[in-house]
């Protein structure tokens, strides 16, 4: 081989790995208001606060123009103001779970206990999954080897996706739990370890439930509130409880149908003393839409009687949080 070719395939071969190690490092940005991120189309968002960091978690849509779910990987950043984010390289994807035979990467929920952090992820057809990593920006691997819940854990359901959206709750006592669902909503402890489940699988109902997806459970002044996905075109309702497994009493819509979008998923978070209510709508102009979405971030405000104010969503998005 000559020099003259030699010397091009050098400089090919080094401009290829400067390109791939680019897009290994973490990469900085401000986000512009709603959606946060326009780079991507990014959904089901699911938050965790640690220290003066708040870390999202969100599905990744394909480009746009799709006319089905289309998600092979998750994404991770982290911002400590909520206008200067980072995004941190790919920390996992469907193929890291060899017991997925859909190949979705559906919605998921990271928690953190004991110095680890669990990643519990769904992949529509074959169950909910549990990847765990020592770093909040991962990378994750498969815990288990196998589902940590199946269809077969969804015993009032009889079709086939009922098994998803999987959110996690650590009680004031130490004690995890975990909410999932489709058309029904489940519950259930974790054991310590965070990869097994401990004890009964019970299921959630009350007056008013029309629950479609996406349980998110956090808590105020000794209140339990779940939130969660109704109908279709989905819309945020919720529910309060004096204690986590209820009863639950119906109190109304939180969030209304987000713009472009048939569905609504949720994660509502405290940072540097403000709520958040982080959720997707498909508003990226002009290729959004229900298999191309994006997270936004509002605020979330309470009334005196510990109920919600109705979501206000904007396109201006949140101030920094100071």
């Amino acid at each position: 081989m000559s020099y003259f070719k030699t010397t091009i395939l050098v400089c090919i071969t080094i401009a290829i790995s400067a390109s791939v190690f680019a897009q290994e490092k973490p990469q900085q940005f401000q986000s512009k208001g709603n959606p946060i991120f326009t780079h991507a189309y990014t959904a089901d968002p699911a938050a965790l606060v640690k220290n003066d960091t708040l870390w999202l978690y969100t599905g990744h849509d394909f480009e746009g123009g799709q006319k089905s779910y289309k998600m092979k990987d998750w994404l991770v950043f982290s911002t400590s103001d909520m206008i200067n984010w980072t995004e941190h390289p790919i920390p996992l994807k469907i193929t890291d779970f060899a017991w997925a035979k859909s190949g979705d990467a559906y919605a998921g929920h990271v928690q953190e206990k004991n110095g680890k952090y669990y990643w519990y992820i769904s992949t529509n057809w074959s169950g909910i999954g549990v990847a765990v990593a020592d770093n909040p920006a991962g990378p994750f691997k498969d815990a288990l080897g196998k589902p940590l819940l199946t269809n077969k854990d969804c015993f009032a359901s009889t079709h086939s996706w009922a098994c998803i959206d999987p959110a996690t709750f650590i009680d004031d006592d130490g004690q995890a739990w975990i909410f999932w669902g489709n058309r029904e909503c489940y519950y259930a402890k974790l054991k310590d370890n965070m990869i097994e489940i401990d004890g009964e699988i019970k299921q959630i109902e009350f007056d008013g439930f029309e629950f479609t997806e996406a349980p998110w459970i956090h808590k105020k002044d000794g209140k339990y509130y779940l939130t969660y996905a109704t109908e279709f075109p989905e819309k945020i309702a919720y529910a309060m409880a004096d204690n986590i497994e209820g009863p639950y009493e119906y109190k109304g819509i939180l969030n209304e149908i987000a713009g472009n979008s048939n569905t609504n998923h949720q994660a509502v978070v405290e940072f540097k003393d403000q709520w958040y209510f982080i959720y997707h709508n498909g508003g990226i102009n002009t290729d959004g839409g229900s298999y191309s979405r994006s997270v936004c971030i509002d605020k979330l405000y309470y009334n005196s009687d510990g109920t919600l104010k109705r979501i206000v969503m904007t396109t201006e998005g949140v101030d920094p949080a100071l």
